[in-house]
């Protein structure tokens, strides 16, 4: 695809969708919230793993017609039209998997990441594919947030654009977000990732989960994971599983790494009564989950899901649940 290609394909998104903002195209603050009750509902759309995946898988593969960023795009308009405190956040790995991340090294993913919607995303370890500063590169366009708190980027230029939480209010409602990055060692060479390093993310999502609920004082705490859902063979490694297990404050982890095509929620239910819910959407943007959590007086009560492919068929049954409140 020639550059002048590319940009008419990036007009043709955002005309498509009406995005011209990308993310800031709908106002965060906009009410949801039913008076009658004084119940608000956030609404969550997350993806991982979409693997540079910008046009339908093509015919004669395994997920002939499947995907898209056009159509995704699409999706995410229409549920933000019908409830405006809605949130995109993704699991990482949107680099590596087709010719455009070769030819473009990630800025076509990131731009059209961002004329889609996306509030806020964390890195996989295909994201350093090449290298650091093709990395920044990218990033540079992006109209999202980035989140790790146990990738230290002091010593990289990714110290610029990567957070280790990020605090959103929708209708009152706040809700820290934080990410989760797997170990390089065997995943990502040492020259790919210079200045970064991996720590053992458990301790320090702690910490931020703490800080999270008793110094910023939030109503939801999100997990952007690309860790993988879990590891029977290696039960001890680091994974979504283990972290809910670990952090009880943490409500909902949006997974990534394993490609796993999750029918429903995984729930971690603690001694406290605490839920901690587990949801993986596969691979390559073929599908979108998408959680409501209901609030009532500022307190998670319920939730309630399902997953769609981008065009917007639902494609599981719909689940729920009730939160009792600590």
């Amino acid at each position: 695809m020639s550059s002048t290609s590319r940009r008419e394909f990036l007009k043709a998104i955002a005309a498509s969708t009406l995005l011209i903002n990308g993310s800031n195209f709908y106002p965060v603050n906009a009410d949801n919230t039913d008076n009658a009750d004084n119940t608000t509902k956030i609404t969550i759309l997350h993806t991982n793993d979409t693997h540079s995946q910008i046009e339908p898988f093509p015919p004669g593969t395994r997920n002939a017609g499947m995907g898209g960023v056009a159509r995704r795009a699409t999706f995410v308009h229409q549920v933000r039209a019908e409830n405006p405190n809605t949130l995109l956040v993704d699991g990482g790995d949107s680099f590596q998997g087709t010719p455009y991340f070769n030819f473009y090294h990630g800025e076509l993913e990131i731009k059209s990441m961002s004329l889609i919607g996306y509030d806020v995303i964390t890195l996989g370890n295909h994201d350093f594919d090449d290298g650091v500063d093709s990395l920044v590169k990218a990033l540079q366009y992006a109209k999202f947030d980035i989140v790790s708190v146990n990738y230290n980027v002091e010593k990289s230029p990714l110290k610029d654009f990567v957070k280790p939480y990020v605090i959103r209010n929708l209708s009152g409602i706040k809700i820290g977000i934080l990410g989760l990055g797997i170990d390089f060692d065997g995943l990502v060479t040492a020259d790919k990732h210079i200045g970064v390093t991996y720590q053992n993310p458990i301790e320090p999502a702690k910490a931020i989960v703490k800080e999270l609920r008793e110094v910023q004082k939030v109503d939801l705490v999100v997990a952007l994971s690309h860790l993988g859902y879990r590891y029977e063979n290696e039960p001890n490694q680091p994974s979504d599983v283990n972290i809910a297990k670990a952090i009880p404050d943490i409500d909902f982890i949006v997974g990534g790494h394993t490609h796993t095509f999750m029918k429903e929620p995984d729930v971690v239910k603690h001694a406290n009564g605490k839920q901690t819910l587990i949801f993986q959407v596969g691979f390559g943007g073929i599908n979108v989950g998408k959680v409501d959590f209901t609030f009532s007086d500022q307190k998670l009560v319920g939730w309630q899901g399902a997953i769609f492919d981008v065009t917007g068929e639902q494609v599981s049954q719909t689940w729920s649940a009730k939160v009792d409140n600590c």
